[in-house]
């Protein structure tokens, strides 16, 4: 039985060293609405964050371009309109055991058998009572300092009321109404997806965290059809947090970019080593319009003023939250405008569909008759706890990406797309790599920057194509940072081409990890691969020739002014010379001076 004290930091440090020592596993969020019934959106497929940042990036361009309000129907709306969004991001925690019993907390593994990881409690046999396991207030903390929040010295612990066969005490343990981590902040700029207009001219902008709270996750249901339902209590009571935003949120790409932005945060501390793309985290958006320049009459987490709120349960990726916002908002516009008036409703998405859809009205406090739990006392915290996490917390992404770009030269997109592939293995294999290559080298200065900058470009574009064309994950890459080292200092000494040194890549990365790997300089001697320089003459007559086979390219870059032609115009040079003889700057330099450019 739980002695009906406060717990003391004391005694939740000695069971958090016991308990902390764990492989990180995947974690799952609860699928509420899946395991109701309801039509919910499988996940979906990941996007990368270089390609979201693409994206973005093409969309602000064209937007700059024009200069001009679009002319659609729904932006002419949107002059008229104003969104406001606030999200709660659910993530289940990586911890070893369970919130309020000893059970393992494990992922859904295969082998795993239902109903195998379950404690008395979890299953609401009677008499049980929940014990708080002090281990899973760590990632908990991790994760809500990194949020910028203030932790609360005590918080509290309260029963939500409802009826479900996932739920086998008919409530769920939760800390709404005194919750442990209140008042943080996320910034969110640009780069992260967020549109000019929501800027404003600003760098970035200070997205409110209302509070950070526990609380349980519920049991897997499985639909045997037509009308058998299966429950396994192993996920019952896994710890979660679920972090609450204020409603500054005024555009759907600013809520994905809030979303994203807050994963990439929770990875980073270890909090939740799962992101969204794989289930991970899970949102519910909070969408309300109101004409602008006028005063609602809804209130939401203390700001006032609004409009009627809904909510969108279970959005399952960044793509998700984006599209559902957008079919929200003109839903709610079409209705206004039409005369109508919008209720406080539970919706829900699916993917690719262009309207929400109402799963029921919404619940509120009184619903859920929220009451303190009886059989918990209060979560105390001490300050030597929170100290502690505090000089320990790990390296935040953004001041990774603040880091990177310094020391290696990258831009601030390259940065942030090394910082946040393969949960900071990739970025721990370009730090290896860039040491070696300076050693190798022996470059200081401006030349460590370039070699940087060399590093960056081979570990994200041609490594990282070499995955995506042999369809390879990270983690079954067999060329080592020495190899490619090796690689990098020979191009960078101008011993082989790029060319050569594309193809160097390809051959090691094929080479089974089994066998006896030659080394980079055995693969350049054998292939007879060393740059053999050609004359200033064959340079000249090498680019005469692709200058007399390519008359309309020449005319684009004479009369059009079209000089990005002029790389293709190398290329030629580089593909008619021979192997190992053409190297791509002073090939450009010639065909320049030819053109007169």
């Amino acid at each position: 039985m739980l002695s009906r004290t406060a717990y003391s930091t004391p005694a939740i440090l000695s069971t958090a060293t016991a308990l902390l020592s764990r492989t990180p596993r995947p974690c799952i969020a609860a699928k509420w609405l899946r395991s109701r019934g309801f039509t919910s959106a499988p996940p979906a497929e990941p996007i990368p964050l270089r390609k979201h940042l693409k994206d973005e990036a093409k969309r602000r361009k064209a937007e700059e371009k024009s200069g001009k309000k679009k002319s659609s129907v729904v932006d002419t709306r949107l002059e008229k309109w104003e969104l406001t969004v606030g999200i709660e991001v659910h993530a289940e925690l990586n911890t070893s055991r369970k919130l309020f019993s000893s059970a393992a907390a494990t992922a859904e593994e295969s082998n795993v058998l239902p109903n195998s990881r379950v404690a008395l409690f979890d299953a609401a046999m009677p008499g049980s009572q929940p014990q708080f396991q002090p281990a899973t207030l760590i990632p908990a903390l991790r994760a809500a300092l990194a949020l910028g929040c203030t932790i609360q010295r005590t918080s509290r612990w309260d029963r939500k009321h409802y009826f479900h066969w996932d739920q086998p005490n008919g409530y769920q343990i939760t800390q709404f109404y005194e919750p442990f981590a209140k008042d943080g902040v996320l910034r969110v700029g640009a780069d992260d997806g967020v549109p000019a207009g929501d800027l404003n001219g600003a760098d970035s902008l200070n997205i409110g965290i209302k509070q950070v709270q526990m609380e349980q996750d519920t049991a897997k249901t499985t639909q045997v059809p037509p009308s058998t339902y299966h429950i396994d209590l192993n996920r019952a009571g896994h710890p979660l947090i679920e972090i609450i935003t204020l409603p500054h949120i005024h555009s759907p790409q600013t809520a994905a970019a809030v979303v994203r932005k807050i994963q990439g945060v929770l990875k980073s501390v270890d909090a939740c080593v799962t992101g969204m793309e794989l289930g991970g985290l899970r949102a519910d958006v909070n969408v309300s319009v109101r004409q602008r320049g006028t005063h609602g009459t809804s209130s939401y987490s203390g700001v006032t003023g609004l409009g009627q709120r809904t909510e969108i349960k279970n959005l399952s990726s960044f793509a998700a939250v984006e599209n559902a916002i957008v079919a929200e908002r003109d839903r709610q516009i079409a209705v206004l405008e039409a005369g109508g008036v919008i209720e406080g409703e539970t919706r829900g998405w699916t993917l690719g569909a262009t309207e929400t859809t109402l799963l029921r009205g919404k619940e509120g406090e009184v619903d859920y008759r929220y009451m303190p739990d009886a059989d918990l006392p209060p979560l105390i915290i001490g300050s030597d706890l929170v100290r502690h996490l505090e000089e320990t917390l790990p390296e935040l992404p953004d001041k990774t990406t603040e880091r990177v770009q310094a020391q290696y030269g990258l831009s601030k997109k390259d940065a942030m797309t090394i910082v946040s592939l393969d949960d900071g293995e990739r970025l721990e294999f370009l730090e290896e790599v860039v040491d070696l290559l300076r050693a190798r080298v022996g470059a200081q200065g401006d030349e460590a920057s370039q070699l940087g900058r060399l590093a960056g470009n081979w570990v994200i574009h041609e490594l990282g194509g070499l995955l995506t064309t042999t369809d390879m994950e990270w983690q079954n890459v067999a060329i080592t940072a020495a190899e490619l080292a090796d690689l990098l200092s020979h191009l960078h000494t101008k011993q082989i081409t790029s060319r050569t040194a594309k193809q160097l890549l390809r051959t090691i990365h094929e080479l089974p990890p089994t066998v006896e790997r030659p080394s980079v300089e055995q693969l350049i001697d054998e292939g007879g691969l060393r740059l053999r320089p050609l004359s200033e003459e064959g340079y000249v007559a090498l680019a005469e020739s692709v200058l007399s086979e390519s008359p309309q390219v020449v005319a684009a870059v004479k009369e059009k002014g079209q000089k990005g032609k002029v790389m293709w115009l190398v290329g030629q040079m580089m593909r008619l010379g021979e192997e190992g003889t053409v190297e791509p700057q002073k090939a450009k330099e010639v065909m320049q001076k030819l053109l007169g450019i």
